[in-house]
């Protein structure tokens, strides 16, 4: 890696948005707090990127959101009191949650400006100034080993550009669902990407290779947003995807990295969070075999 290259320390998750798949469940609590048996949803994310090194998560979030501030503060002391009062049993209950508000350095920002994916990256910039950062989304997420971010990072180390987080297509509604990244194979599993196509469909698409859960993102990112302001329409979503295209237009080098070692979920709609529900309850030890069984009683 080159040595004037700076490491990646922080990471910018979007959770602002209203949740509206899940009405009335998420009219008073926003969809990334849905439970993932015992956690809830961002909280899987957030872990994922404190394995990987990352100290400053910034949570671009809206008026809804306090739930999820006070997920990552520490808890009530009404709270650790019932739990003190348990004894020894619910010890580990007592260090789970005084854990969870050090896992990093949180700062929460209220999203302002025009809807769509690229105003999360805008209103971090005064937080992530001059250094390469991930972002990603609190309600879609790679289980994998190594992490997905891990992987990101050792990509950006070996290449020294910014990175597509990509999984390969294995259906053909995916390819109508996500945005196939165009470039040249440079090792198992990474292209140098020179294009991004958004739901190409199969026919059209340049390859296999669909960006999803995520970017890291050098901090030249930031000019391209400020030049793609004045241009944009009224009404019209202010995306990331064409903004990273003209980055990549002008030479700034970008890879694709297929994440492997695990599994996507996407638990954007009702579906897709009831498999991810039950993927996560089949790999729990203590529930497993109980709930296969189940599973076995119901469908027969």
């Amino acid at each position: 890696m080159n040595p004037a290259r700076k490491p990646v320390r922080k990471a910018v998750i979007a959770a602002a948005g209203f949740g509206t798949r899940f009405l009335p469940q998420t009219k008073a609590m926003p969809k990334e707090m849905l439970p993932l048996i015992d956690k809830p949803i961002i909280q899987y994310v957030v872990e994922e990127l404190v394995e990987a090194g990352i100290k400053d998560i910034i949570i671009i979030s809206g008026s809804n959101k306090r739930s999820i501030e006070d997920h990552f503060d520490l808890p009530n002391q009404d709270l650790v009191a019932n739990l003190v009062a348990g004894g020894p049993k619910k010890a580990p209950l007592l260090d789970a949650i005084d854990n969870i508000a050090n896992l990093a350095n949180f700062v929460y920002v209220r999203q302002k400006g025009p809807y769509g994916n690229a105003t999360p990256i805008m209103n971090a910039e005064h937080l992530v100034g001059d250094e390469p950062f991930i972002y990603t989304f609190a309600d879609d997420f790679f289980a994998s080993s190594p992490g997905r971010t891990r992987q990101l990072i050792d990509a950006y180390n070996e290449y020294e550009g910014s990175v597509f987080a990509c999984k390969t297509a294995v259906s053909d509604d995916e390819y109508d669902r996500y945005g196939f990244v165009h470039g040249e194979h440079v090792s198992d599993g990474v292209l140098k990407a020179d294009r991004i196509i958004e739901k190409p469909g199969k026919a059209n698409s340049p390859s296999d290779m669909a960006s999803v859960s995520g970017y890291l993102l050098t901090p030249d990112v930031f000019r391209y947003i400020e030049k793609a302001i004045p241009g944009l329409e009224d009404g019209k979503e202010f995306q990331i995807q064409p903004i990273m295209q003209k980055m990549m237009d002008d030479g700034l080098p970008f890879y694709a990295k297929q994440i492997t070692g695990g599994t996507y979920h996407d638990t954007g709609d009702k579906l897709e969070y009831l498999k991810t529900v039950v993927h996560f309850a089949l790999e729990r030890e203590e529930i497993r075999d109980d709930f296969r069984e189940y599973l076995k009683k119901v469908v027969s």
